[in-house]
């Protein structure tokens, strides 16, 4: 893999062969990063001061874009190198706070307007939804979150970017990519975590106007002990399906993170965000498709290329 700068003043700068990189995948929050070590020569130390932007290229390809936010010199007994590392461009959303806003059935579109685009963002899809009733930027909100709030709210979807840096402002659709890693795999690695906190037993649905409201349940959870309830107001005039839509929501989004499995298998880039992973792990007991969360991809020349893939069940 190969690194390429991009200054403040619009030029393109080559680093030389990289020693150690690592390129993490998320598709959203937390976002992608990157983190790549070089030699270093006095003459880079413009580039590297007027650095702005960040692309991962492998054969021709673009594998990440980002923005860079640091670089380190040091000097050893090995030689002088630097480390560049940032994240993708969901970052240029976090770091950016919004005026308060309220907009009157507006469509994702004119979210993506106002919340995105003056951030030198461009969006590969956007979904035709828009608002059913008045929606409301609070003062201090990020961009990110203007933009994901309102996805999550009319579309109930979260958005998320590409490996070029374009934003996706879609449900997600299966990639139609496959991994199956069985007990023969050349597995280094494998962990299960289980985590029930934070997941929802129940999500009580108040209607502040009408003064009414809907109890949606938890079984699973509540079977095996948990005790967990969030309380969400909706607009007025919510209708019953919509409250209860809502509940259920909240409850998926909790449960998203209960049961996590993390494996590491030699090589790179095998699988990425929104993959599906088919598990054959008899001996730790772990079977079944999972999605890929994220895509932790590094190499070096000690330790050669791994991928650390954070794998959840799909709901």
């Amino acid at each position: 893999m190969t690194g390429r700068i991009i200054t403040s003043d619009h030029r393109v700068y080559d680093l030389p062969a990289l020693l150690a990189w690592n390129v993490t995948y998320t598709g959203g929050i937390p976002c992608d990063s990157f983190t790549v070590t070089c030699l270093y020569d006095r003459a880079m130390a413009e580039p590297l001061h007027l650095a702005a932007g960040f692309l991962a290229m492998r054969e021709g390809e673009v594998m990440l874009r980002g923005i860079v936010d640091e670089y380190a010199v040091e000097l050893t007994e090995a030689g002088a190198s630097v480390t560049v590392s940032g994240r993708g461009y969901a970052a240029r959303l976090l770091d950016n706070e919004s005026r308060p806003v309220t907009y009157q059935g507006a469509t994702l579109a004119e979210i993506v307007r106002c919340h995105v685009t003056p951030y030198g963002i461009s969006a590969a899809e956007i979904a035709p939804i828009s608002a059913s009733s008045v929606y409301t930027v609070a003062s201090g909100t990020s961009q990110w979150k203007a933009l994901e709030d309102f996805c999550r709210t009319y579309g109930g979807f979260s958005p998320r970017f590409r490996r070029d840096g374009k934003l996706l402002a879609t449900p997600e659709t299966d990639s139609g990519q496959r991994l199956v890693i069985s007990d023969d795999s050349p597995v280094l690695s494998c962990a299960l975590r289980e985590d029930h906190y934070g997941v929802l037993t129940e999500v009580l649905v108040i209607d502040k106007t009408r003064n009414v409201s809907y109890s949606v349940q938890n079984p699973d959870m509540i079977a095996r002990g948990g005790q967990c309830r969030r309380v969400v107001y909706t607009p007025g005039q919510s209708t019953w399906a919509a409250m209860r839509y809502t509940g259920e929501y909240q409850i998926r989004r909790s449960r998203e993170e209960e049961r996590t499995a993390e494996v590491k298998l030699p090589g790179t880039f095998l699988a990425f965000p929104g993959d599906t992973v088919r598990l054959e792990l008899e001996t730790v007991g772990l079977t079944g498709e999972y999605r890929v969360a994220e895509a932790e991809n590094e190499a070096s020349s000690e330790k050669g290329e791994t991928i650390t893939l954070t794998l959840r069940e799909r709901m």
